[in-house]
């Protein structure tokens, strides 16, 4: 093996660890920007909406509650923790080798 192994799967880590935290953050200004009751017309405000949604694709409307706002928290809020538990303990596993 090359000696440059070990550190191209450090380097492999941090971008993924780094991914799950861009990823968690779209998510958690989605979260921020519904609570705050963004312009919906603004295209940052759009753009941050979509690709929140893109991303929690697999998590929206998954709670029933009966609030509107809690659904959004909760849907979302679970999505952004999964990717940084999931994305993180994926480095963290890259990192140790």
């Amino acid at each position: 093996m090359s000696p440059r192994y070990p550190n191209g799967t450090k380097q492999a880590g941090t971008v993924i660890a780094t991914v799950a935290d861009i990823m968690a953050v779209i998510l958690g200004l989605w979260i921020l920007m519904y609570l705050l009751d963004a312009n919906r017309a603004n295209d940052l405000v759009q753009f941050v909406h979509d690709a929140a949604r893109w991303l929690a694709g697999w998590s929206h409307d998954l709670f029933t509650f009966d609030a509107e706002w809690a659904r959004v928290v909760a849907g979302y809020g679970l999505a952004a923790v999964v990717y940084l538990v999931a994305g993180h303990a994926i480095a963290n596993r890259l990192h140790r080798h």
